[in-house]
């Protein structure tokens, strides 16, 4: 599973020069980087309806036909084998396919009885975007409407198997225009779900504060 990652870009314009989007979307919310990104927290996405657009969205997908907001912490992640078929992600996988937007995860390996966290990312730790899918549910109560998402993920390669056996699915950067496209070829679409190459992957071991959601600072991203 994904179920921590970071985004230590400070400045918003790189957003937009690397993903395509308005610079003018950030002007909607106050953009601050997080160094541990965790399950319910606001995430960067961008989509497109002709143009691109970005926006903050809750991880953790609340299907419209939810009754709880909570179910959104079943569904941080999507598995890429069974997501035509799962009865919350089908729908969203043919028509809100979406780019969450990270430059490192976290994954925990298992060592003589512990777990030493990792952080993981591209050799340059440039900005990246793992294939996600949204969707929009109404809290019948107060009437407010909430944005959701969650990461696919597939098998690991190389570099992540030996720290975990799954890992999201980061498309690389020809891949993200049609995984935003609009299409009815989903088998086109499942073509992309597949492991990053390894080699232009690398890692390396970070504190425990990472295993607290309450610590976000630039001491997590230092290497022990």
């Amino acid at each position: 599973m994904c179920g921590r990652f970071t985004v230590a870009e400070p400045d918003a314009n790189a957003f937009s020069f690397r993903f395509g989007f308005s610079y003018s979307d950030f002007e909607n919310f106050d953009w601050k980087p997080n160094y541990n990104v965790a399950p319910s927290h606001e995430v960067l996405v961008v989509t497109e309806d002709g143009e691109r657009h970005a926006e903050m969205m809750r991880w953790g997908l609340v299907p419209f036909w939810a009754k709880d907001i909570k179910v959104g912490f079943k569904m941080i992640n999507a598995r890429a084998e069974t997501v035509q078929t799962s009865g919350a992600f089908k729908n969203a996988l043919k028509r809100r396919r979406c780019l969450i937007i990270a430059d490192s995860f976290y994954e925990w390996k298992k060592t003589d009885g512990t777990k030493i966290p990792m952080r993981i990312g591209l050799k340059d730790w440039e900005l990246f975007a793992f294939a996600g899918l949204w969707e929009s549910w109404t809290n019948k109560e107060t009437g407010v409407n909430l944005h959701s998402c969650t990461v696919i993920t597939c098998p690991p390669n190389e570099l992540v198997s030996p720290i975990h056996d799954r890992m999201p699915v980061i498309l690389p950067k020809e891949a993200e225009v049609s995984w935003l496209a609009p299409t009815d070829d989903v088998e086109a679409i499942q073509s992309l779900l597949v492991p990053y190459n390894a080699d232009a992957m690398t890692s390396y071991a970070v504190s425990n504060l990472v295993n607290s959601v309450k610590n976000s600072n630039l001491e997590l991203l230092t290497a022990v």
